[in-house]
């Protein structure tokens, strides 16, 4: 095999190939390793374990991260068969991969015990946290987190409109409560900043840990407890309602491909192969496949077309006949 077929082998085995049986058991050694690695953070937090089990905590961290490690460059070096000469070569595809999300999060989980291993003598039990973050690389294999970021993207401008809405509340009332309570209640309530600080928590808990005096100072509470439960209620109303259309707009990305796809009445194998891999990428189930061809079918109402076209199994081969 060449160089070039090398990559191309790593780097569909790394990303996913449908019919790569060594990719799926790749993904599944992975994301098993992942979720051991965060609950062996947890389970050292507990004192009494990490004093017993430090050294198998920590013999068990090296080869996690050894094992991430590789991943890490594999990714970045297989990367470069993405794009041909002419449209930007192989660093255009490490560089895309170094600088995305998972390339940072990939570079971030493992950073740590290499900053350790460099300085020994310092403290950095603040960057242990960034091990943490070795439990976004599930998210490569599970379009969720994926579809709520989409979601919250395209609703930008709501949300921009919801935290103007917070600021201008935060900025009234705090203002009001400390005109109330203030005088009452010189020890918390010494300035408009600090009292900033008492909204904020009656916005994020219900209640600022602190009971007004005044009657004035009590309906303001009252007000900014409620105003708390509506703007709660609009952002849960903004971020379904964007992720119910980010949903959507996926299975009409996918419906337009088959559409593409069954144009000329003929689904050829590469057709078939990026079907379903945009299937399993957006979690769809053969089920919903059907709907979507039946559909298309009815509306191309051409009794012929019937005979040119593959049935929704061989499409989709089931999970035997793709292992074999």
């Amino acid at each position: 095999m060449s160089i070039r077929e090398i990559k191309r082998t790593i780097y569909e085995t790394l990303e996913g190939s449908v019919y790569n049986k060594s990719s799926r058991a790749c993904e599944i050694f992975i994301a098993l390793l992942v979720v051991a690695n965060v609950l062996a953070i947890i389970l050292e937090s507990v004192h009494s374990l990490h004093e017993e089990y430090a050294y198998y905590f920590h013999i068990f961290d090296v080869i996690s991260v050894l094992i991430f490690t590789i991943e890490y460059i594999l990714r970045a070096w297989s990367y470069g068969v993405k794009y041909d000469e002419n449209n930007g070569g192989a660093w255009r595809g490490r560089k895309e991969y170094l600088f995305s999300f998972y390339g940072l999060i990939d570079f971030f989980s493992t950073m740590p015990f290499y900053v350790q291993l460099l300085f020994p003598g310092l403290d950095l039990r603040v960057l242990r946290i960034f091990r943490l973050l070795r439990i976004f690389k599930l998210s490569r294999y599970n379009s969720a987190l994926q579809d709520l970021f989409d979601a919250i993207k395209a609703e930008k401008d709501s949300f921009t409109s919801a935290m103007f809405l917070l600021l201008i509340a935060c900025l009234l009332c705090s203002s009001l409560i400390y005109i109330a309570e203030g005088h009452v209640q010189p020890e918390i309530f010494p300035s408009i900043p600090a009292t900033m600080k008492w909204f904020v928590l009656t916005i994020i808990s219900g209640w600022g840990n602190v009971d007004p005096i005044t009657i004035f100072g009590t309906i303001l509470v009252v007000f900014t407890q409620v105003l708390a439960i509506a703007l709660a209620a609009i952002l849960t109303g903004v971020v379904a309602t964007a992720y119910t259309t980010q949903v959507e707009r996926r299975q009409l990305m996918y419906e337009t491909e088959i559409r593409e796809a069954m144009a000329d009445g003929i689904v050829t194998d590469e057709e078939q192969k990026k079907l379903e891999q945009m299937r399993l990428q957006y979690g769809m189930s053969i089920e919903q496949v059907e709907a979507i061809k039946r559909q298309v079918e009815d509306e191309r109402n051409k009794p012929q077309s019937s005979n040119h076209f593959q049935t929704t199994d061989q499409w989709f081969p089931s999970k035997s006949s793709t292992d074999n």
